[in-house]
């Protein structure tokens, strides 16, 4: 049965894998750094001229799914670094003791 438990170990496994992606090894490879190597023609892929408007609520800025996904995966590295050492020792610990 798919229970809150089972809910919860996928979420901790799928939290574990984006937290040891290697952006290095792995994420620059295929085109998901953070940093990206600036264009070799400095003019290439810069949009024309807007005759209106079409910032809307983004402030002008539209980087997409791809962006979001890469801002999220910097994100989660970041920030749930620490607090994953001790959720994965608690987890554990709990298996190694009810099993």
């Amino acid at each position: 049965m798919l229970g809150l438990g089972t809910i919860l170990y996928v979420a901790l496994l799928l939290i574990n894998a984006m937290a040891v992606l290697s952006e290095d090894r792995f994420l620059a490879r295929i085109g998901w750094s953070s940093t990206q190597a600036p264009p070799s023609n400095p003019n290439f892929g810069q949009p024309y001229a807007q005759p209106y408007d079409q910032g809307g609520y983004a402030g002008g800025q539209d980087i997409g799914v791809k962006g979001r996904l890469i801002n999220l995966i910097g994100a989660v590295r970041t920030l749930m670094r620490i607090p994953l050492i001790g959720i994965n020792a608690i987890i554990i610990g709990y298996e190694l003791a009810l099993g």
